[in-house]
């Protein structure tokens, strides 16, 4: 159980600093059933996803890409945000949270509520084409990749945190790929792969959110990928206090002023429910 010490903490920073940017990582989607990249310690604990240069280079690898997404779109398209998702659309209803910046791609930010939110790494629920820059939603290469190719749709395997879903050793030479409908190019989930770059005005836009913020709060992210971690270095750089949900350690603990090893799904909405009744009293 939660003592009160650790909310009257969060609660005095967020009284402190009315005006937040939260960044969040895949911890807060956690309870939602996408599961983390990395352990307590900041440590793989899955193999790691497909390389932005091995999608761009090899039809093989992204033969593989669609048959173990195709499998893992079906259960992102209908998780449900996390008690934190609400709990912290719920802050920014309240006038504390400037704006959401969220290492995620699954979009539960949005489906929770919160208006306010920078895709750091992008979304999967659009898919976009690398020779006409055409955007596509992902529910209708979905229906395609299904209708062409009936045995990978019915395989199913634990899904990643960017829809990726681990299947046994297939054959996956048979997949046919669903390319451009407009120019005949090759189609890509509208996110940042590994390896790949963010997005010069995504970073640009989120850096100027920090830099009109009063203060930064981590949740749910081990910051131990230097687009997220240099948020912190920016912070601190700006004389910003840093505070930090998240069970484990992160890269930046050295920079943070409160750090708070607790689930966030219990913090956040016991600090919604602290700051309803001081408006209501």
């Amino acid at each position: 159980m939660m003592g009160n010490e650790p909310l009257q903490l969060l609660a005095d920073f967020v009284h402190r600093y009315p005006d937040l940017l939260v960044l969040s990582g895949a911890g807060i989607s956690a309870s939602s059933g996408v599961p983390t990249y990395r352990n307590n310690e900041g440590q793989w604990q899955r193999r790691p996803p497909v390389q932005h240069g091995d999608f761009l280079n090899n039809h093989g690898t992204r033969q593989r890409f669609w048959a173990r997404n195709m499998v893992g779109w079906r259960f992102m398209r209908d998780a449900s945000p996390s008690p934190s998702h609400f709990a912290l659309a719920a802050l920014e209803a309240l006038g504390m949270i400037r704006s959401v910046v969220t290492q995620n791609v699954d979009g539960l930010h949005q489906r929770a509520g919160s208006r306010r939110v920078i895709d750091l790494h992008g979304r999967i629920d659009r898919v976009r084409c690398l020779g006409c820059d055409a955007l596509f939603h992902r529910e209708d290469i979905q229906r395609w990749l299904e209708q062409h190719n009936r045995p990978f749709a019915q395989q199913v395997g634990e899904v990643g945190p960017d829809g990726d879903a681990e299947l046994d050793e297939l054959d996956y030479s048979a997949l046919q790929v669903c390319e451009c409908q407009f120019c005949g190019g090759t189609l890509k989930p509208d996110a940042v792969f590994f390896g790949g770059t963010v997005p010069q005005q995504v970073v640009a836009e989120a850096a100027a959110e920090l830099q009109r913020a009063e203060a930064l709060l981590v949740v749910g992210s081990s910051l131990m990928v230097y687009s997220g971690f240099r948020f912190c270095r920016w912070a601190a750089a700006q004389g910003k206090p840093i505070a930090v949900i998240n069970q484990g350690k992160t890269r930046a603990d050295g920079l943070v002023a409160l750090k708070l090893s607790l689930p966030c799904d219990e913090l956040l909405p016991a600090l919604v429910s602290h700051l309803w009744s001081g408006v209501a009293g």
